[in-house]
């Protein structure tokens, strides 16, 4: 079942700092210690989770980046928190052994106490699956059987399946962590058939949009209510969750008309906000620029407007 915000707040608010190479500005990358004290200060000011992308490495036409290891970082985060819920955003099922993910996941709850949630998506980035070997086709055949192996795995700690891309024969999980049968599932989509695993399997919906405003949640949350129709679920168990980017200006400095991110200073920002809380949205994640304790700084006196309502 979807969790409940805080009593002083519409919404949840939840974190995804970069660790991607360069994405801290300036060409650098952020190290696991700058990244610790991004979460430990994302507790003190009040956000209820923190997220760490998925990707291996990206790559364009002469444009290169690689990233940390998401499970990794968010095992070492898990260790040095103490409230703040994690997970991926979202973990590509296509990387890891199914079965294997359901036992990080384990271990995951374990470390956290209780705080991780796992969140799922099929992958879309062609050049990291070849550069890692993995195949790039039938990519909603291979996460829906991905999920007959992970879902079962975690709610009921077995499994014995037969797919045509998975196998897990006689598989169990132990040992289990303190949330077992219990571990949050959030699944990302957007297309038909995604969404209706999402509707089939989930507890909570992300739709991240990272350059997109509350309206663009508004005109796709339909797709998923005929998801639901689809396959008997009641969409109010159903999280509704998105994410966007938030771009504090520096002193003196215009918007750029081209950004669709979220952009201004906090009284403006907490403004834009506030319509995905209209919208529907239950949980929203940012990703505030420019990024570490600066950015941080900055967000506080939003998370101050938002909790006055």
């Amino acid at each position: 079942m979807p969790q409940t915000p805080p009593a002083h707040r519409r919404m949840k608010l939840g974190l995804i700092p970069s660790i991607s190479e360069g994405g801290m500005g300036n060409g650098k990358t952020v190290t696991f210690s700058e990244l610790k004290d991004t979460a430990q200060m994302a507790e003190e000011l009040g956000f209820d989770s923190l997220w760490l992308d998925d990707h291996l490495i990206f790559r364009a036409p002469n444009e290169e980046s690689g990233c940390w290891e998401c499970f990794t970082f968010l095992s070492g985060l898990a260790a040095v928190t103490s409230h703040v819920q994690l997970g991926p955003l979202v973990a590509c099922t296509s990387f890891r052994n199914p079965a294997l993910i359901a036992k990080m996941t384990a271990s995951l709850d374990e470390i956290s106490q209780g705080r991780f949630i796992l969140g799922l998506g099929a992958g879309w980035h062609e050049p990291e699956y070849l550069a890692y070997g993995y195949p790039f086709d039938h990519l909603a055949s291979r996460f829906e059987e991905a999920l007959q192996i992970i879902v079962p795995l975690l709610r009921e700690g077995q499994v014995d399946f037969e797919g045509k891309y998975y196998q897990a024969k006689n598989c169990v999980l132990r040992p289990r962590g303190p949330s077992a049968g219990r571990i949050p599932l959030m699944i990302g989509s957007s297309k038909p058939r995604m969404l209706e695993i999402t509707a089939r399997y989930a507890d909570s919906w992300n739709r991240t949009a990272w350059r997109a405003k509350a309206d663009r949640i508004t005109g796709e949350y339909p797709k998923l209510l005929e998801a639901c129709k689809t396959v008997g679920r009641d969409p109010a168990s159903i999280e509704l969750s998105a994410g966007v980017e938030v771009h504090f200006l520096a002193e003196g400095k215009q918007s750029d008309p081209n950004d669709k991110g979220i952009t201004g200073n906090a009284e403006q920002i907490a403004q834009e906000l506030r319509a995905f809380a209209d919208a529907g949205v239950q949980h929203l994640i940012v990703a505030v620029e420019p990024q570490g304790i600066d950015g941080l700084k900055q967000f506080a006196r939003v998370i101050e407007l938002l909790d006055q309502g």
